[in-house]
């Protein structure tokens, strides 16, 4: 996916420049964006690595620096880099919270019942040291010199989860992405909290999404429908394997998700739990002895 640099007059100029940390959970590598002119604002500043820290730098202008750090969501492939950068520019870092803040109270009790998101899936690519140095509250707006962007709450993909909007455009960060479905990973991730934000962002205003992954979305509210459909979908496949009799998340991912590479069913299987813990939280199922990885979900 090539590097880009917009200036067509109708928004503030874009760049992108892609993270080098391509895997089967980040596609190509992060997607970190600078936005605007003169005082910039970076959003994602994307994993620790001092070529992409050094990649960002060289993308300004001379006379040019950067005035805000925006971080969609900290994960590491996303935040990791903020405090070097930080150093570098003497620009603060702006994001919802910490790695385990939004949580909803479901979530909060499965965490402190030990609860965690397994792999790579979700619970160690938190970025635990994550602290911006402001936080930033939903439709809250943060201004530079040619450019003002709201941030806008998504739970469901982490619970800090921020996409950021500027006119006709998303920054969409995790939450929607135009290779993959998000990974929903509890405690961390939330498949109701996930759906209703989606639900939130199905309007016809956006003409362009930037995600944090991947290619520009350019069919928003088409891309939106088609991410709630999949989940209803898996939702209704679910209860259908369930008709059979009792099952665990690992029979179900296995189950639902043949046609994916092995190394992506740990991710598969925290899709399975988090619609296991919405529908038990709908009075649909429920999970033997108590909610946890490996109970086995019976329908009521």
């Amino acid at each position: 996916m090539p590097q880009f640099d917009r200036a067509d007059g109708s928004q503030p100029r874009l760049r992108r420049r892609l993270a080098p940390n391509p895997s089967p959970l980040t596609h190509q590598g992060t997607n970190t964006y600078i936005l605007g002119s003169g005082q910039v604002a970076v959003i994602d500043p994307g994993p620790d690595n001092p070529n992409h820290l050094a990649a960002i730098l060289a993308a300004l202008e001379p006379g040019e620096e950067i005035s805000h750090i925006l971080v969609t969501h900290p994960h590491r492939d996303h935040s990791a880099l903020a405090p070097a950068l930080a150093a570098a520019t003497g620009a603060p870092i702006l994001g919802y919270g910490t790695a385990t803040d939004g949580r909803s109270p479901i979530m909060q009790v499965l965490a402190a019942s030990g609860m965690a998101a397994g792999g790579a899936a979700g619970g160690d690519g938190l970025d635990h040291g994550f602290r911006p140095d402001i936080r930033l509250a939903h439709a809250e707006t943060v201004q530079g010199a040619d450019w003002q962007i709201t941030a806008l709450h998504t739970p469901g993909h982490l619970g800090s989860h921020l996409c950021f909007a500027i006119g006709p455009w998303l920054f969409s960060g995790d939450h929607v992405m135009g290779w993959s479905s998000s990974v929903i990973s509890p405690p961390d991730g939330d498949m109701r909290a996930y759906i209703e934000a989606l639900e939130q962002l199905d309007h016809p205003g956006w003409t362009q999404f930037l995600p944090g992954h991947g290619a520009d979305i350019t069919n928003p509210q088409e891309r939106i429908r088609a991410l709630i459909t999949h989940r209803r979908t898996r939702e209704a496949q679910i209860l259908a394997a369930l008709a059979d009799g009792p099952a665990d998340p690992d029979t179900l991912s296995r189950c639902l998700y043949n046609d994916i590479p092995v190394q992506l069913l740990p991710a598969a299987r925290q899709n399975i739990l988090a619609h296991l813990i919405d529908l038990q939280e709908k009075n649909r199922v429920i999970g033997n002895p108590t909610l946890s990885h490996n109970s086995h979900f019976k329908l009521i």
